[in-house]
């Protein structure tokens, strides 16, 4: 794996695994199910084909081509998720790759349905915050 050896993904990486991973959750919203799917979505594009697809993806008969997305947007400093990123153990993720996430990064920004969240807060006060925005949703 790349990353474990220090190399960033690129969009030709990314974009297979996002493609699976919209199917997936057409799979699992269209047998009624409710969906939460943690993962690095790190450009608007790669946010798009998790909605949607790749374009020309074949779609099956009966599915929805869509899948409603909300974003939880965790945001925080390089300090505080570099010293997060250093306690981990075991990690596919080196935290000497953080800088190239930040660099690679697009926010979250209208018209995207998201919630940004400091992870400056406590953890308790972050799962509250998600929980509380979700039962709106």
């Amino acid at each position: 794996m790349k990353m474990g050896r220090g190399i960033p993904l690129n969009d030709q990486d990314r974009i297979p695994w996002l493609c699976k991973l919209h199917g997936i959750l057409l799979r699992d919203v269209a047998s009624g199910q409710h969906v939460v799917l943690a993962c690095s979505a790190l450009k608007k594009m790669y946010r798009d084909i998790l909605i949607q697809g790749q374009d020309g993806a074949p779609q099956k008969c009966g599915e929805p081509d869509q899948v409603k997305l909300f974003v939880v947007y965790l945001s925080g400093s390089f300090e505080v998720i570099s010293g997060r990123l250093h306690k981990r153990k075991g990690h596919f993720m080196p935290p000497e790759l953080l800088q190239s996430q930040l660099n690679t990064l697009e926010p979250p920004s209208a018209p995207e349905n998201f919630l940004q969240v400091s992870v400056d807060r406590e953890l308790s006060e972050i799962t509250a915050t998600i929980r509380e925005t979700l039962k709106g949703q």
